[in-house]
Parts: C-alpha cells; sequence; structure tokens
C-alpha cells in the first residue's frame, strides 16, 4: 500500500513539473545588429541540431525545438531535475523585414547561431 502512495505521488509530482517546465523554457537569445544583417544567438545547450526548426516570415524568426532527456546510465534513476526537457518556441520580431532566402544557422558550444539579412539593404 506505502509503495502504490509512494508511486502515485510520485507520478503526480513528476506530471506537475513536466507541465511546469512545458509552459515555461524559453531558451535565452541574444540579438546583434551586424554589417550583413542580423545575428540571432540561443542558449541551447543539450538540443540536437535535427530537433530544431527556424522559419522566417516577414519580420519574425520563429526558432521551435525540443531538447530531450537521455539516459546516461543504466539502472540510475531521477533525484532532482532542475533542466527542462521539453518543446521550447521563441518568435522573435525584428525591425526590418528579412530575406527568407538567406537564412544561416550553426551549433556552437550550445548555442545556435542564426544569420539573417534583412531584406531590402
Amino acid at each position: 500500500m506505502a509503495r502504490n502512495l509512494t508511486q502515485l505521488i510520485r507520478s503526480t509530482f513528476m506530471s506537475a513539473a513536466e507541465a511546469l517546465q512545458e509552459a515555461s523554457w524559453r531558451p535565452s537569445t541574444d540579438i546583434y545588429r551586424t554589417p550583413e544583417g542580423w545575428l540571432i544567438k540561443l542558449e541551447l545547450a543539450g538540443v540536437r541540431p535535427e530537433d530544431v526548426r527556424a522559419t522566417v516570415a516577414g519580420r519574425h524568426l520563429l526558432v521551435q525545438g525540443k531538447r530531450r532527456d537521455r539516459r546516461l546510465e543504466e539502472g540510475c534513476h531521477c533525484y532532482r531535475l532542475e533542466i527542462a526537457y521539453s518543446r521550447f518556441q521563441r518568435d522573435i520580431e525584428l525591425p526590418a523585414e528579412l530575406d527568407a532566402s538567406h537564412v544561416y544557422t550553426e551549433f556552437r558550444d550550445g548555442m545556435l547561431l542564426i544569420r539573417l539579412r534583412s531584406a531590402i539593404r
């Protein structure tokens, strides 16, 4: 009986924690104006490049993806979770129309770098 109650409490707590993470993770973002256009830097440690999508429409850059928890070792059990493993989305509006044909991305040291050009130069 006590074991079932413990499992119920854990599953309820984990569901609430997952829901909070789902709603609250927004990667930190820096925006730079460059001579060529814009540089957007998002902090995405632990996110695989194939789990990220960036789209441009007008003055908006939409970055979406998911950071997944991966088992590091067999037999380990969760003790504390502080890293958000969930979907994320950032909609960044810039002060100029963007050229969707000139979007360059690069992952470097846990950062996603996105280089964009303004539509009118």
